[in-house]
């Protein structure tokens, strides 16, 4: 048997594994915003430091394929260490290049430095022909000025 000793800021920040799509070479991307530093490639391609919106308020990051896709599953990874907040988020997609959408999730999170500094969200589906997944992210709900802040997305066929 081998075995290894995590610590607690390990738990539920690791990827798991699977066969994710390269979006770079399958999509273009749409944001309402992105902190130049912090650009939205960082959030959707591995060993990158996340996305962050520029401005606060409600933002969307939209996936446009240039082919249609299967996906199978949908990998979401959320941070927040200094604000205490509420987020929500609407996680949907179109098979008519945005024409319309379906829901897949709508999810709150209370986010608060003294503990839940980060939100894991693992969506096993099955959507077919998909050619605009979007996410659309209220960072703070109360109206309040935080920015958006995306560590990672991943999506597998």
């Amino acid at each position: 048997m081998r075995k290894r000793i995590i610590t607690p800021s390990q738990m539920g920040s690791r990827l798991p594994d699977s066969d994710w799509l390269n979006i770079e070479e399958i999509a273009e991307v749409e944001i309402t915003s992105e902190d130049a530093a912090h650009p939205i490639e960082s959030a959707l391609l591995p060993g990158r430091s996340g996305w962050l919106a520029s401005g606060s308020g409600k933002q969307i990051i939209r996936i446009l394929f240039a082919a249609p896709q299967r996906i199978q599953r949908i990998w979401i990874h959320f941070e927040e260490t200094s604000v205490e907040r509420t987020q929500q988020f609407e996680l949907r997609w179109s098979p008519n290049g945005g024409e319309s959408f379906i829901e897949i999730a709508r999810q709150q999170w209370n986010f608060s430095p003294r503990g839940a500094t980060s939100e894991i969200e693992d969506y096993s589906v099955d959507l077919t022909g998909v050619t605009v997944l979007e996410l659309n992210i209220n960072p703070d709900i109360s109206g309040g000025s935080a920015l958006a802040y995306l560590a990672e997305l991943r999506l597998a066929s």
